[in-house]
């Protein structure tokens, strides 16, 4: 090696395996260095603390240090006897907690070097005052041959989650030996510890090699790692030491904090992949394997601030600080901001007053304990405006890993009006192809079928059917969207695009859909582009204006137009490549309203003339579908603001607080028939009620406000037995052209400001109220119950009288908050009561967003919540007026 010997002026100590042994070898290198600049001493000080670091950890046999000093120059070399466990440079982060020592040699030193052998290796570097060195020999050393190695293929690696993970072993590993050297095993067994950290740093070296290679845009590797065919029992010990390690960290018995629910779930997969193949299973891609909402792998590519900026949606990141590090100008437009404004403030500038303790205890947890509550789940909550007022969002938290593996928590705040049927679409998602398949899995048919363009008549239907279906399965427009491009490219075309008109005049590029997601750059493609403008004489402009099918025989050219729509469809082209496309206009109702190009690659099957009139059809049956989409969308947005319309504001009564909430559905039909309203009685009587009708759509929603006006007429105009009260509505209900069904509340808070107070209440086929007492006992008043409204307007109706503490909760709801899918009922109750009797001692208002956090999440229905607690004017109990969100 480029190293020679130590001559006769070296100085060399010998040192046990152990810690202590690295403190020892810097004062070792001090006293030898005496006299020398105090930078080369400081520096030889540093690295030589790194490299017995390294070998007391990862080699952990007796470590020999030698310093010479020739003509002003320090050479410094430290040597171990573990020949075969060769040098593994991280390549790791400036962030990373490990992995930093041979970066460190490389940055500091004037030349290094590592020298092999049959009996020990040896890590050498020089530190020079004088003159350029010549160049290093890098880190290759001499490894004696290793026995036969069998081969783990780790299918669609997403690279930045896997530095993640290997950063986080190689910090829990590093502290569990440094505590088992100081005495405390912390429940580690010894053999385990060293078969942990062996195996680990195999798996390390073989990763770091694989990877070597350029991460390809799409985030995802298929990786070989070289693995003794006798490492599964090593493997299962360094799993046992990580869950331990686990839960010695969530005890916080480490420093080290516990692995997030993604990083566990591919810690997991990765062990099961490399016990499963090293005894005969086939791989599975880590993209195929069914997990947790939380551990999403929708996210595979590591994250980018330019994923915010590219999202039509209100997305805001923060990093692990719980500070903001991106956001978006929608983010910034719904909560009045400027997005430059948000950046660097912590998160809780966006979070409610009374929700802001919570959430930093919720953060912090999380942190602590590995453990989530809402990652990966569509919560309705409200959002702070930078006026203070309150925005009702639904908000989706993914976390994402950054290319130097710290994570990242992207939120998308949903406002209300326009929350998606099947949850947001993440930022640069990427859309997945079939594993091991890169044109997405296509049937070897329609792949022969695609290539030679020749379509029989049955096939044409069968296409033209499955398209109609694509968006006829789904009211999401852009979730239809992808299910159409997913089709077109797996029998027609490469890739393709649509694009759609907005309100305002402008081009929206809706979908970009390639045969190999792997070809997709986030968040580069789809977004708001310019307007058609007078300059606009490209191919997307003139379809956009009505011309079409465009047969295209090569990819557009940059003209001498200044048009920015014009630049951008031919960047598209230029980006995703294309030898030949159809460009067709989406018409519908005798007006254009967007485009589909379809594109296949330069070197196959051309598009030509003969290709058209299926384009034709294919783009008729497209149209019709996304305008449909689209008038649906339409039509739920305005019966959700309809219903907020008519959603009251609380009446401020002397002795009673009260708050409310309403929530659409995370997951179905966007409004539904639940509402709430409060009022005050001419004869001092507080009237409160909870209804839900049947339907959710904007008849539900109209019959819905026709129920709320004919209950507040018959209860001011009568003040009657709340039995008395809802018989009559449900014989004026029967009046009604379209008779609603549906079920109600009816009650009346009686009493004075400072008590006793007492309920009166009747219902009509509605869950029971839920009363929860100042010291937590929680129970339901079942009595007053009676049919449903719709059904029968004669039958009899029951009253029942219940007393109301001080300082008690009385919980009105629908069923969107309890109800769930394949569960008795009673055991929806059964949780909600546990939880509201958690919160027993919160102010209202986060006793209700508390609610609606922990069992609103991912409802498939509407949500309505009315709260109500009696609390004497001079007590300072409960902060809260009263409250609707």
């Amino acid at each position: 090696m480029d190293c020679p010997d130590p001559p006769p002026a070296a100085v060399s100590r010998r040192f046990p395996d152990g810690p202590t042994s690295v403190v020892a070898a810097r004062r070792f290198v001090r006293a030898a260095l005496q006299g020398a600049a105090s930078d080369l001493v400081g520096t030889a000080e540093l690295l030589v603390s790194e490299l017995v670091t390294n070998a007391v950890l990862h080699a952990r046999t007796e470590v020999e240090v030698s310093v010479a000093r020739l003509d002003g120059r320090v050479r410094v070399r430290v040597g171990d006897r573990r020949p075969g466990r060769g040098l593994v440079p991280q390549r790791l982060s400036p962030y990373a907690g490990t992995g930093q020592g041979l970066a460190l040699v490389e940055k500091l030193a004037s030349r290094y070097g590592a020298d092999g052998g049959d009996a020990g290796k040896t890590v050498w570097f020089e530190l020079w005052h004088d003159g350029p060195p010549p160049p290093s020999s890098g880190w290759e050393t001499a490894v004696p041959p290793r026995p036969a190695e069998g081969t783990v293929t780790l299918v669609d690696v997403p690279t930045a989650l896997e530095s993640a993970c290997r950063q986080h072993r190689h910090v829990v590993l590093r502290e569990l030996t440094l505590a088992a050297s100081a005495g405390d095993l912390l429940g580690v067994a010894p053999e385990d510890l060293a078969a942990a950290n062996d195996v680990n740093n195999l798996i390390s070296a073989g990763l770091t090699a694989a990877l070597e290679v350029p991460v390809p845009e799409s985030g995802l590797r298929t990786l070989p790692l070289p693995l003794p065919p006798d490492a599964v029992p090593a493997v299962r010990a360094l799993r046992r030491v990580l869950d331990l390690a686990e839960e010695r960290a969530r005890e916080e018995r480490l420093l080290a904090l516990p692995a997030l629910p993604r990083g566990r779930a591919f810690q997991e997969w990765l062990f099961d992949e490399i016990a499963g193949q090293l005894t005969g299973a086939p791989p599975a891609a880590w993209t195929v394997v069914p997990r947790e909402p939380e551990i999403s792998s929708a996210e595979l590519v590591p994250w980018d601030v330019g994923q915010v900026r590219a999202s039509r949606m209100p997305t805001v990141a923060a990093d692990e600080g719980n500070r903001i590090v991106a956001a978006n100008g929608a983010a910034a437009d719904l909560l009045g901001w400027g997005p430059d404004d948000l950046v660097g403030r912590r998160l809780t500038a966006l979070i409610p007053e009374h929700l802001r303790e919570r959430h930093t205890a919720a953060f912090t947890s999380m942190l602590l304990t590995g453990r989530t509550r809402i990652v990966g789940r569509s919560v309705p909550l409200p959002a702070l405006h930078r006026s203070g007022r309150l925005v009702p969002v639904r908000l989706y938290i993914q976390a994402q890993e950054t290319a130097d593996g710290r994570t990242v928590f992207v939120a998308q705040l949903v406002p209300r009006a326009t929350t998606f049927l099947d949850g947001p679409r993440a930022p640069g998602r990427i859309r997945e192809a079939a594993i091991g398949e890169p044109d997405g899995g296509r049937s070897p048919g329609a792949r022969a079928a695609g290539a030679r363009g020749g379509l029989s008549a049955l096939d044409r239907l069968t296409l033209l059917a499955e398209l109609g279906a694509q968006l006829n399965n789904t009211l999401d427009l852009d979730e239809g969207l992808q299910r159409a491009g997913r089709l077109l490219t797996e029998r027609l075309a490469d890739w393709c695009v649509v694009d759609l008109h907005t309100a305002d005049a402008r081009v929206d590029r809706a979908c970009v859909v390639h045969r190999d997601p792997r070809a997709l750059r986030p968040g580069a493609y789809e977004g708001a582009l310019s307007e058609v403008s007078e300059e606009s004489r490209g191919p997307l402009a003139r379809v956009l204006r009505g011309a079409g099918p465009l047969l295209l025989t090569d990819a557009p050219q940059r003209g001498r137009t200044g048009s920015a729509l014009d630049r951008s469809y031919v960047e598209l082209f230029r980006e995703l490549g294309a030898g030949s496309a159809v460009v067709a206009p989406l018409r519908a109702r005798r007006r254009i309203f967007g485009a589909l190009t379809l594109a296949r690659a330069p070197g196959g099957r051309p598009f030509t003339e003969d290709d058209l009139t299926l384009v034709d059809d294919l783009v008729h049956s497209l149209a019709l579908g996304v305008d449909n989409a689209r008038l649906y969308q339409d039509t739920r947005s305005i019966a959700e603001r309809l219903q907020r319309s008519l959603l009251p504001v609380l009446p401020e009564v002397e002795g009673l607080r009260l708050a409310a909430r309403y929530a659409a559905s995370s997951t179905t039909a966007q409004v539904g028939g639940d509402w709430y309203d409060s009022f005050v009685l001419p004869g001092g009587n507080t009237a409160v009620i909870i209804g839900d009708v049947t339907g959710h759509d904007l008849d539900a929603a109209i019959a819905m406000s026709q129920l709320r006006s004919m209950l507040r007429g018959i209860a001011v105009d009568r003040e009657e037995p709340p039995a008395e009260v809802l018989r009559r509505l449900d014989l004026a209900n029967h009046s009604l052209h379209r008779e609603a069904t549906g079920t109600c509340v009816y009650g009346l808070v009686k009493g004075p400001a400072h008590g006793p107070w007492e309920l009166t209440h009747s219902s009509a086929g509605h869950l029971p109220p839920l009363l929860v007492t100042r010291d937590g006992r929680a129970r339901y008043l079942d009595g007053g119950a009676g049919l449903l409204l719709g059904m029968d307007h004669d039958a009899v109706r029951a009253t029942a009288h219940d007393a109301l503490p001080a300082h008690s909760t009385l919980l009105l709801y629908t069923d969107g908050l309890v109800e769930r899918r394949d569960e008795p009922l009673d055991d929806a109750l059964e949780r909600l009561r546990r939880h509201a009797a958690e919160l027993a001692h919160e102010p209202l208002d986060v006793f209700c967003d508390e609610l609606l956090i922990g069992l609103g999440a991912d409802s498939v229905d509407d949500i309505a919540v009315l709260a109500v607690r009696p609390t004497p004017p001079s007590s300072g109990h409960d902060r809260d007026g009263p409250a609707e969100g």
